[in-house]
């Protein structure tokens, strides 16, 4: 689906184009086309191709979908991809992930946004009130497109953060559980998924900035180096985080086994004062003639008070050691 076909002039927007004329205006030295397709089927992608002459690898990357995020050159044309990451509206513990791709040309624009409900239409507006940053063409609209998609992750890894904090609240106000467990995996899959997103398109955009730059980003350099230096703060809090989450789940691990621990020592407290009466009883409850202890009048007081004195001491024992 199209939701905008726009052209601009030094910086300055022309108006709202049919597909048809696209090429009539991508041939004029100072004019620039800015295209953005949703869920665009096979047709729409190939009328685009046909236009803009769109590489047909970089075209069947953008209408597959499922691709890593990369920049890639096509002649003096650069192909991005980048995934978007929004709250999944059934399962909380979850996200919907889907794609922008971008064609960048000397002279176009054109986005394909996939499997993402949030749009770019405030991306559009800034550009448009820079009218002097517009006038740098496409490759500033390829800046900030890629500096509003990666804004967007910051929010996703502030609410990992508070979700890890509220884990680790829980962790020493009971005994961890199999749920608490579950809880800090489904955290660390988030994580992972925010690391798929950031780690390959930080190394992507290093070389926009650094090193052979592609022509279409020469002028604007320091603009995507301000879009590393936001993935650069990403890694490092994802790296951060990971970290906290891996103490996280090993601290609920020894928990978990320092409670199994104290209640196996109860069980084997009980099972001994248990097991002393037990013994005595058994011994003289067996069947035989001769027993010294059988024809005595105080026997059986004897025998009781030996189990209540026994357990009486396994009992202070236990209960000194913090078994009991």
């Amino acid at each position: 689906m199209l939701i905008n076909c726009v052209a601009y002039e030094g910086g300055r927007k022309l108006g709202d184009i049919p597909i048809e004329d696209i090429s009539e205006y991508v041939s004029r030295p100072d004019c620039f086309v800015w295209v953005a397709l949703f869920e665009p089927s096979h047709d729409e992608m190939q009328l685009m191709a046909e236009e803009f002459g769109l590489h047909e690898l970089a075209v069947e990357d953008a209408q597959k979908g499922h691709q890593r995020p990369k920049i890639e050159e096509y002649g003096d044309a650069l192909f991005a991809v980048m995934h978007t990451l929004e709250k999944h509206p059934e399962d909380p513990v979850d996200f919907l992930v889907g794609e922008v791709a971008v064609f960048a040309g000397r002279n176009f624009i054109l986005s394909v946004r996939r499997g993402s409900q949030q749009g770019f239409a405030n991306v559009r507006e800034r550009a448009e009130r820079e009218p002097e940053h517009l006038a740098l063409g496409a490759a500033f609209v390829l800046y900030t497109l890629m500096d509003e998609n990666v804004d967007r992750y910051f929010p996703v890894l502030d609410d990992l953060e508070e979700e890890l904090e509220r884990l680790e609240a829980q962790i020493f106000r009971a005994t961890p559980t199999r749920a608490n467990i579950e809880s800090f995996y489904d955290l660390k899959y988030r994580l992972t998924v925010l690391t798929h997103a950031v780690g390959p398109l930080m190394d992507a955009v290093g070389k926009l900035f650094g090193g052979r730059v592609p022509a279409i980003a020469t002028n604007t350099q320091e603009y995507f180096r301000d879009v590393y230096d936001h993935l650069a703060r990403l890694t490092a809090g994802i790296n951060a985080l990971r970290e906290m989450l891996q103490t996280g789940i090993q601290v609920s691990m020894t928990l978990i086994s320092l409670s199994e621990g104290e209640v196996t020592k109860q069980l084997a407290a009980w099972g001994a004062l248990i097991t002393v009466p037990t013994l005595i009883a058994g011994i003289y409850g067996m069947n035989f003639a001769h027993m010294p202890e059988i024809a005595w009048r105080f026997g059986y007081p004897w025998a009781i008070a030996l189990m209540v004195g026994v357990d009486a001491y396994l009992y202070f024992r236990f209960r000194k050691a913090g078994w009991i």
